[in-house]
């Protein structure tokens, strides 16, 4: 008996890793929403008497980047350590299914006798990189249990912004001489990540001429705080620790609480956009006026109870 919604939580606000499996089937079904929500209510703010403790870390790049192998390495130093790790690998939805097409550890090397680490794939939720609802409440609901809980997407389309939004801390990753330093500037990527790091540092000249192109673009951008690593994920591994204390240091300076609080009302915004469309939104007064309504909700509410406050207010 794996329990319902209610009980899942708990078993994860207690720091029951055993229960994430049978918690994320409950957040990616179609057809248990209320127990999804009873779920997420049980790790919300409110219940955890303040934010959950993980780290939520976004890995994402252009695809072929390395981040699977540059992940592997980072899961290796973080168990190393003693932190518990969980892995949403976030893949190319299937048309047909809705579900996730790679398998969940075919990219990422894992010790499966290991019971402090979780992998688990999902899907992309149909937009082209971009992260499903469903990604975005398993990362709420695994942060009470696991010390560190990183989103990989496939680095393409929405997912740069999506997972700004949903993780504590963003490190894009670039791999020398692919050209992507100008790609980035044209996009406005360059926005989105607290750390940069240049994977096959073992190239040699190839790689330290992408970390000064990378340099250079953020001091253009005025962006001078941002670290720019170089990381080799093949022995001897390199790069690896420095890359663990600069996205600690990240974590270190913010203001978790109001990080979380407003990816959570975005997140209930975005959701009910998705399911109501604009007309939803014109609802709402739009969108100006429902952020500011949710500026004035409680700031301990889950994301599925800000949507169905959301929902109420737009019927009234």
């Amino acid at each position: 008996m794996t329990g319902g919604g209610a009980e899942l939580g708990a078993r994860l606000r207690a720091r029951d890793l055993s229960a994430a499996p049978a918690a994320l089937n409950v957040l990616e079904s179609r057809t248990r929403r209320e127990e999804a929500a009873a779920l997420l209510a049980e790790v919300s703010p409110a219940r955890l008497g303040g934010e959950a403790p993980a780290h939520v870390v976004g890995i994402t790049g252009p695809p072929g980047a390395g981040k699977s192998t540059l992940l592997s390495a980072l899961v290796r130093a973080w168990r190393a350590g003693g932190r518990t790790v969980a892995v949403l690998a976030v893949d190319p939805s299937s048309k047909r299914s809705g579900g996730a097409l790679l398998g969940d550890r075919a990219r990422i090397e894992a010790d499966p006798g290991d019971r402090g680490l979780f992998i688990r794939s999902t899907a992309a939720g149909g937009r082209l990189g971009g992260l499903a609802p469903a990604t975005r409440a398993a990362a709420q609901a695994l942060a009470p249990a696991f010390d560190m809980v990183v989103i990989e997407t496939v680095g393409v389309g929405q997912s740069e912004t999506d997972v700004a939004e949903a993780a504590d801390t963003v490190a894009v990753v670039v791999q020398p001489g692919s050209g992507d330093v100008l790609q980035f500037l044209k996009a406005g990527i360059m926005e989105v990540p607290h750390v940069l790091v240049v994977t096959k540092a073992d190239l040699g000249t190839v790689a330290q001429r992408a970390l000064g192109d990378l340099r250079a673009a953020l001091r253009s951008l005025g962006e001078r705080g941002v670290p720019v690593l170089a990381v080799s994920s093949v022995p001897p591994v390199t790069g690896v620790a420095e890359l663990v204390a600069a996205l600690d240091g990240h974590r270190a300076g913010l203001d978790i609480a109001a990080v979380r609080l407003r990816a959570r009302r975005l997140g209930a915004l975005a959701d009910y956009v998705a399911e109501h469309g604009e007309r939803g939104l014109r609802a709402l007064g739009g969108r100006r006026e429902a952020e500011r309504w949710l500026g004035e909700q409680p700031e301990g509410l889950s994301e599925p109870e800000l949507a169905r406050a959301l929902e109420s207010r737009a019927s009234a």
